[in-house]
């Protein structure tokens, strides 16, 4: 089977995308999304995040969750707010924010390889996590959370993808954060036909985000295998993107406490790997090795030895793990960062002003800007094998939920 297939996807009409576009299902919390779709009848929230329809105390986990959804998602198949289209199409993708804009492809993507590594990951999963998502999926008879991937330079299929977006949109909505969302048909069968062969020729694509979605979609194939005449469980819903027009964000690090150290201890201590300088203004850090500090009021420029980046090492390299291994680590005791309750993190989206704001409230005690993680970086880690520490990535701008969703028949 090739890597990539077209399908009949699950839309909503052009005149409804705006009600039904919704933040994905991991970005809100259950309070947030109540919120949101407070008095939006057709809001995706109440399908990805049903919860928001039952008394405020129900386990969002729970299995009445999961029969929400699917009561809301027939509902809006019923009224004709979502229909589905009767030949397998792609569809292209278009997100604008600010000046960046990246254009890719919604598609169905393998099963099988993502099993082979041929669509290769980069971070480790919870079991908690996939359970949610494979009960979500096994309740709607449908994925409805894209997986987002990226691709190779490939300018035939970028040039193909692009020139969908000369006609008229079947979706265009700009979300409360400002993001312009952009979906047009890829209906030509000759289109279609060669995009498939281009994506079966490449050797791998690499998700960015979605790994629990997509280890989800894995286990309801390999449930479900053998025991229905179709195949569409075999696939799983995908945007692609070109990883050249990709844009990762700084994710970064505060900590509550110095780990019993003074101020003037703690800056020893850094300087036995760092060459430190204060600054005048906030440290947006312009170099790998390079990190902003924020502690007491002042913004510090830390620069890490550079005898102490394993260059051969596609993780060890990192900023994310520089810091880990030379500083949060050894000096700040924090050795966990998926369990140390010392330590939180903040999207780059936030800008530096959360990370003074979090400090000056006394929240917390330090926090470290950095320099954001690349998409080469991401795909070294993968294409060795390897898995980034947690936290590494922060994709901006986000996909929405419920402009295409897939049907497993």
């Amino acid at each position: 089977m090739p890597l990539i297939q077209p399908f009949t996807g699950l839309r909503p009409t052009t005149e409804r995308a705006a009600e039904v576009a919704a933040p994905p299902y991991d970005v809100l919390s259950s309070a947030e999304a109540r919120q949101r779709a407070a008095g939006q009848e057709w809001n995706f929230l109440h399908i990805s995040k049903a919860e928001i329809d039952l008394p405020p105390e129900t386990d969002p986990y729970s299995p009445t969750v999961y029969a929400k959804s699917a009561e809301n998602f027939q509902r809006m198949i019923a009224a004709g707010v979502l229909n589905r289209d009767s030949t397998p199409l792609y569809y292209a993708y278009r997100l604008i924010m600010g000046e960046h804009r990246q254009t890719g492809l919604v598609a169905t993507a393998s099963v099988a390889d993502y099993d082979s590594n041929r669509i290769r990951k980069h971070e480790f999963t919870r079991p908690d996590k996939e359970d949610d998502r494979v009960r979500q999926i096994e309740a709607l008879n449908a994925q409805t959370g894209p997986v987002l991937l990226a691709y190779p330079d490939a300018p035939e299929a970028d040039a193909l993808i692009a020139a969908a977006t000369s006609k008229m949109p079947v979706a265009d909505v700009t979300s409360l954060e400002g993001v312009r969302h952009t979906i047009w048909l890829i209906d030509d069968a000759q289109a279609i036909e060669r995009i498939t062969a281009i994506f079966d020729a490449m050797p791998n694509l690499y998700i960015a985000d979605g790994h629990h979605r997509s280890a989800a979609a894995s286990r309801v194939a390999a449930a479900r295998r053998g025991k229905s005449a179709g195949n569409s469980a075999e696939y799983f819903l995908s945007v692609i993107f070109p990883a050249n027009q990709m844009r990762i964000m700084d994710y970064n690090r505060v900590v509550i406490d110095l780990n019993g150290l003074s101020p003037e201890a703690f800056l020893a201590r850094l300087s036995e790997s760092f060459s430190i300088s204060a600054e005048e203004g906030r440290v947006h850090p312009e170099n790998p090795g390079v990190f902003g500090m924020y502690l007491k009021g002042q913004w510090i420029r830390l620069e890490i030895n550079p005898a102490l980046i394993p260059a051969a090492d596609p993780v060890a390299r990192l900023d994310v793990s520089l810091l880990s291994d030379h500083l949060l680590g050894p000096i700040l005791g924090i050795a966990d960062l998926r369990r140390d309750k010392r330590i939180d993190f903040v999207g780059g989206i936030r800008g530096l002003e959360e990370l003074e704001r979090r400090v000056d409230s006394g929240e917390m005690a330090v926090a470290f800007a950095l320099h954001a993680t690349q998409m080469t970086d991401l795909m070294a880690v993968a294409d060795s094998n390897n898995v980034m520490p947690p936290k590494s990535t922060w994709f901006e701008p986000k996909l929405a939920d419920g402009l295409v969703s897939h049907v497993i028949d």
